[in-house]
């Protein structure tokens, strides 16, 4: 399926760039990106870790592992991060868990957000954390946010700080709104240089039900000084019946909104959650070249894209077998073909061979040569000699 001309044509202007490259006259020039600048990206379960109790087979393990490396240049831990994972018991500190999904990222040239540092809902608030009077609270609160930023200094450098915040407010009931600042502080202290989002749902999908109390919020902490320096926008779409068709300008249309706060938008956690696979992927491919053409858009990860550890199965990319789904290969259309830059042919008479790319990484191969570049979208261009 093609993606409508009007946001195609936004996405050329805002996510290509100039490639120029000097040679001989009538030399071969071939084009090939290995990587996209954008990202990609994708939710990690915890059984992916070996260590984890509940791991997947080593099968499984090896075909998650090469789908991921071929698929996605960006990840997030689904729950592996998360207090309630890092910290069962109190005063006992374990990111064994997610250290290991980290490394197997890593290993694969594929950097992780963190997600997320503290989630005030309730059903998801450890049962020692409701025992402790407000001082020791505060203490916990101060160890795990100092804690995690400063386990992964050097490793991720940004978090959402406080999930959920519209409707989940645990920490805000025990010490008020002043908390916020107080957790960003926290984190600060562990990493000065990490960078703070805030994060929520039915923002963009689901018509947008929390869309303008998530803005004022927003707006509120800033006046109030609380350093948040991204917005991520979960991208659950639990409600795409026939009759209700998943609104294009409605993610459009909010998406402008937000970027009223200039800051850069993640599209946090992704998922089309139709009951039938086919629509599954006609809303993939008319949802993401909104969000890919925006401006301020960095990044899409998708929640998880296999069935067999997927919190919704039927919305995943690939089946339990890894057979791949209609929205699996929607996907895949979309980024590694429409979205893709690979060019061959002829340098002019003068020399130059000239063409417009996404931003990313390259081979560039002049005569048998070839060299390494990046395009970025900071530079717009890039000029090669051979």
């Amino acid at each position: 399926m093609k993606v409508d001309k009007t946001i195609q044509s936004r996405i050329d202007k805002i996510r290509k760039g100039d490639i120029t490259i000097k040679t001989k006259p009538g030399v071969r020039v071939d084009i090939r990106q290995t990587r996209h600048e954008f990202l990609f990206g994708t939710a990690i379960t915890n059984n992916l870790a070996e260590n984890n109790e509940r791991a997947m087979s080593p099968d499984n393990r090896e075909m998650f592992l090469k789908i991921l490396a071929e698929n996605f240049n960006y990840a997030v831990h689904e729950d592996a991060l998360k207090w309630y994972t890092c910290e069962k018991e109190a005063n006992k500190v374990d990111y064994s868990l997610a250290d290991r999904i980290w490394e197997l990222c890593h290993e694969r040239h594929i950097p992780m957000r963190g997600h997320c540092v503290f989630w005030g809902k309730d059903a998801h608030v450890m049962s020692w954390l409701l025992q402790l009077d407000n001082s020791r609270l505060h203490k916990a609160m101060k160890r795990r946010g100092t804690g995690v930023a400063e386990h992964y200094k050097e490793r991720i450098g940004e978090f959402d700080l406080n999930n959920e915040m519209v409707h989940n407010d645990f920490f805000r009931r025990r010490f008020g709104y002043g908390i916020i600042n107080e957790m960003a502080c926290m984190v600060k202290a562990g990493n000065p240089d990490a960078v703070l989002y805030v994060n929520d749902y039915g923002i963009l999908a689901d018509y947008g039900f929390n869309r303008e109390a998530y803005i004022t919020q927003i707006k509120n902490f800033l006046d109030y000084g609380v350093p948040f320096q991204g917005i991520g926008c979960q991208g659950h779409s639990f409600f795409s019946p026939a009759e209700l068709p998943l609104s294009a300008e409605h993610v459009q249309k909010s998406l402008d909104m937000l970027s009223g706060f200039n800051l850069p938008i993640k599209i946090t956690e992704c998922l089309f959650e139709a009951n039938d696979e086919n629509k599954q992927a006609e809303d993939l491919y008319r949802i993401f070249p909104v969000y890919f053409a925006h401006p301020q858009v960095e990044a899409i990860i998708m929640w998880g894209f296999w069935a067999g550890t997927h919190w919704r199965p039927y919305s995943a990319l690939w089946k339990k077998d890894w057979k791949i789904t209609p929205q699996g290969k929607a996907y895949q259309d979309l980024v590694f073909n429409q979205w893709w830059t690979k060019e061959s042919g002829e340098a002019e008479q003068d020399g130059f061979f000239k063409t417009r790319g996404f931003y990313g990484d390259y081979e560039i191969t002049v005569d048998g040569n070839t060299k390494i570049v990046s395009l970025s979208g900071k530079d717009k261009s890039v000029e090669i000699i051979f």
